[in-house]
């Protein structure tokens, strides 16, 4: 299955205009139900080979407990999910002038008792991460598993959004938001787009 352009099904107008009136939008039942299957079976299937993403270069964070594995050409279901950010990007570009100009990505796994604490992902815009992207794979999630997102929007509103299956979560990369723990294997690819030389200015 090839992404080679947005989805039709997509509110481009709805995701543009939520993401400049409060810095998140959400996209439910992103994609047919079939690549989803197939793309939890890539992400299950390489699940050996993730890595704690709390330490960084033998250093231990406190804030974070998930699992990690970055996404390659190896991984070629998943790269699909990253055509279609890609595609996103360039309206983000037309709309917003962020220059994004590459997406990083990668599977997170948050085993059952395991979090992210609160963070930013650009904080003081230190790096080039201009919009910031969850997208969740297990085929269902009930609502007493924990693993929310919590963000707080541009206008300091904080909302709690559940890891419903098949949905894309995209926001500002510099907002507040932490994962809350989860009491159920949680499976989802984040990714970043990012530009070079832009700051957000939407």
């Amino acid at each position: 299955m090839q992404f080679t352009s947005l989805p039709t099904s997509w509110n481009i107008d709805q995701i543009l205009d939520d993401l400049n009136t409060s810095g998140f939008a959400l996209v439910d039942n992103v994609y047919p139900h079939e690549y989803v299957r197939d793309l939890v079976q890539e992400c299950s299937s390489n699940l050996e080979a993730f890595r704690a993403a709390g330490i960084q270069n033998g250093v231990v964070s406190h804030i974070r407990s998930d699992h990690i594995l970055w996404i390659d050409d190896q991984l070629p279901i998943a790269q699909q999910h990253i055509n279609t950010l890609e595609n996103l990007a360039q309206a983000f570009n037309q709309a917003f002038y962020l220059g994004i100009k590459e997406v990083e990505a990668h599977f997170a796994c948050y085993n059952a008792g395991e979090f992210y604490a609160l963070h930013r992902d650009n904080p003081q815009q230190k790096n080039d991460r201009m919009i910031s992207t969850v997208f969740y794979l297990h085929e269902s999630w009930q609502e007493d598993w924990g693993g929310q997102l919590r963000l707080q929007d541009k206008n300091d509103q904080w909302h709690i959004i559940p890891p419903v299956s098949n949905r894309l979560v995209i926001f500002q990369s510099d907002l507040l938001h932490e994962v809350l723990l989860s009491k159920q294997q949680r499976l989802s690819i984040t990714a970043w787009l990012r530009s070079s030389n832009s700051i957000w200015n939407g």
